[in-house]
């Protein structure tokens, strides 16, 4: 994809360079002259850039041109199920169940993951109306694109990347403990110590990276071929899941159940927060919408079938550890193993361990399918070097993107510890989804043109009254605040906003082919519990989430912000130029470049 010198967009069909132009082709980056003019124009671009959304029509058909070659729609319902599967079930269930019933919560556990599980169906609701109405590989960048516009896209772009980079890195580490456990050794004989760094990146973990380099290749050869490889290690993965807890009941004992609130309610919370981890990965089916034949039919049944069976799954195996140890003799590390191995059925632990082994292997596959995808869809953009968008001729997929990606997760995955990587990775998610729950509810009350000044000021009074109300909710549960007062305001003042909502304001549009129920209790009810989540999420986290952040603006300010604004005026002017020479006037000129790429004022 370039930026012609007449202004218009020409696609490169070249393969894979690496010239400067396929990566800063944009007019701002010309030269040095023309990137100084850029910058004094920072102030006018953002604004244009906050105001302007994107059409639909965009992106599914000008925005995803710019990959060249198209992806292939080789899926169906069968394979989004097990992707959504695959992606799932890993080292969430395997490893931060023992740390957080330990540490955390307790018997509980079962409590925590049922809360995580709540939230993560909501969100499964929202997504599974963008992807069916906006089958394209950009998933939440391109519906926060639409509905949000192209600022708080690129904030929630970021987050994105950096959850799938921290998500597919934890896994990997994972990867080496259970591999460890099949081998009977200890994860650190596999880890080298780095004594010269800070004790949470002195770990080092070439296994890991060795992981995430087959994963790539897999990840670039076939959509469809990594589709099969994945069912079929799904499946044995089920039948492993199945083992455990069988075998695990045969040793369960009641009495370890008695404590069973020992940390109280706050414990249940905090371990929800950290437990959503587990369900993370289930977005990367919304990235595949591109390459489904169906998407109509196959993206429902996919998403909300695979958590459905995560969901159910992850509540009888948190009982079941529970029931074969005391929460407080949990192993932290590979709690179900060890469990069986006290329980004496030694040989048993292999078993979890093999099994382990091919969840986390498919959880990574599918993150690397998924992550590529998105960033893909942020390259045709131009919100990063476009280079990052081509799509293989031959392979149908996007190789530099997964290259690109598993790379950086490879870096992360080498030196971070998993406890940091899970905190981090939950408030990067919680984010995003809040962000898509509150994108549904403009998507469903606003359409530009349509409507009224005063139903758009209460929609905007509403979403901003549901989001104070519940951080005020969060932030009370953040701080500890004593006794039940605060709540008796926060949560009835949250209720009334989506009362008002629901009352007086007229929705805008309703969904073609399918919709989230019970609009806008549903997606407000996932704002609330999203928000809510984050608030059990310790400080230090919330420190490393704000430094990325901030890094992602400066980024956003010097590079994204000009190379998506000029791509934009670009394609918008090819369009008047088109529409002038098709209609034999100018009149469509002037309205196709006032607003951007086919951009909308909110």
């Amino acid at each position: 994809m370039a930026v012609g010198g007449g202004g218009g967009v020409r696609q490169r069909q070249r393969g894979c360079s690496c010239a400067k132009a396929d990566f800063f082709p944009e007019e701002s980056f010309s030269s040095w002259s023309a990137y100084g003019r850029a910058l004094r124009s920072t102030g006018a671009r953002l604004a244009d850039r906050l105001t302007s959304r994107s059409l639909e029509s965009t992106e599914l058909h000008e925005v995803r041109a710019r990959s060249g070659a198209d992806m292939k729609r080789d899926l169906t319902w069968w394979d989004l199920v097990w992707f959504g599967v695959g992606a799932v079930i890993g080292a969430g269930i395997f490893v931060l169940t023992g740390q957080e019933a330990r540490d955390t919560v307790g018997p509980a556990v079962v409590v925590s993951y049922v809360v995580s599980g709540f939230s993560a169906m909501l969100s499964v609701f929202c997504y599974t109306e963008f992807a069916v109405e906006i089958p394209v590989a950009g998933g939440s960048f391109a519906y926060l694109r639409v509905e949000l516009g192209d600022f708080m896209a690129f904030v929630a772009a970021g987050n994105i990347l950096l959850e799938y980079c921290i998500g597919g890195a934890a896994v990997a580490r994972s990867w080496t403990s259970y591999f460890a456990t099949l081998l009977n050794r200890h994860p650190s004989e596999f880890r080298i110590h780095a004594s010269s760094l800070s004790p949470d990146y002195s770990e080092l973990d070439p296994i890991a990276v060795g992981v995430i380099a087959l994963v790539c290749v897999f990840a670039v050869v076939s959509t469809k071929g990594t589709s099969r490889f994945n069912y079929v290690l799904s499946i044995v993965h089920i039948a492993v899941i199945i083992f455990i807890i069988v075998a695990g009941l045969t040793k369960a004992d009641a009495a370890n159940m008695r404590d069973f609130m020992h940390f109280g309610a706050r414990g249940i919370f905090s371990a929800s927060a950290v437990l959503f981890f587990a369900y993370i990965g289930f977005d990367a089916v919304s990235t595949m919408a591109e390459e489904t034949k169906n998407p109509a039919r196959d993206i429902p049944i996919g998403l909300v079938g695979a958590m459905t069976l995560t969901t159910a799954l992850y509540c009888v195996l948190a009982v079941t550890l529970c029931l074969m140890q005391p929460y407080g003799s949990i192993d932290p590390d590979a709690p179900f193993s060890v469990a069986f191995a006290d329980r004496g059925m030694d040989w048993a632990k292999y078993i979890v361990a093999f099994g382990a082994l091919k969840g986390m292997t498919t959880v990574l596959l599918v993150s690397a399918v998924g992550q590529a995808r998105y960033l893909t869809h942020i390259a045709r953009t131009h919100m990063m070097p476009p280079w990052l968008a081509q799509v293989h001729p031959r392979t149908g997929t996007p190789v530099n993107a997964t290259v690109a990606m598993l790379v950086a997760t490879a870096v992360i995955a080498f030196f971070t510890d998993l406890n940091i990587l899970s905190n981090l990775l939950s408030i990067s998610t919680l984010f995003i989804f809040m962000l898509v729950a509150v994108a549904l509810l403009v998507r469903r009350y606003y359409v530009s043109g349509e409507t009224t000044d005063a139903n758009r000021n209460k929609l905007v009074a509403c979403i901003a009254a549901i989001l104070a109300t519940s951080v005020a909710t969060a932030t009370c549960w953040g701080v500890d605040v004593k006794g039940w007062v605060p709540y008796a305001v926060t949560v009835p003042a949250w209720f009334a906003s989506t009362a008002c909502l629901w009352a007086f304001v007229p929705q805008a549009r309703a969904p073609k082919l399918w919709g989230v129920p019970m609009v806008p209790w549903l997606p407000s009810a996932s704002i609330a519990i999203n928000v809510f989540l984050l608030g059990s999420i310790d400080s230090k986290s919330f420190m490393r989430f704000g430094i990325w952040t901030a890094a992602l603006l400066v980024y956003y300010l010097f590079v994204g912000l000009h190379a998506s604004y000029d791509t934009a005026k670009a394609l918008a002017a090819e369009s008047a130029l088109t529409a002038k020479v098709e209609e034999g006037d100018g009149k469509p000129a002037q309205d196709a470049v006032h607003n951007g790429e086919y951009s909308r004022e909110m």
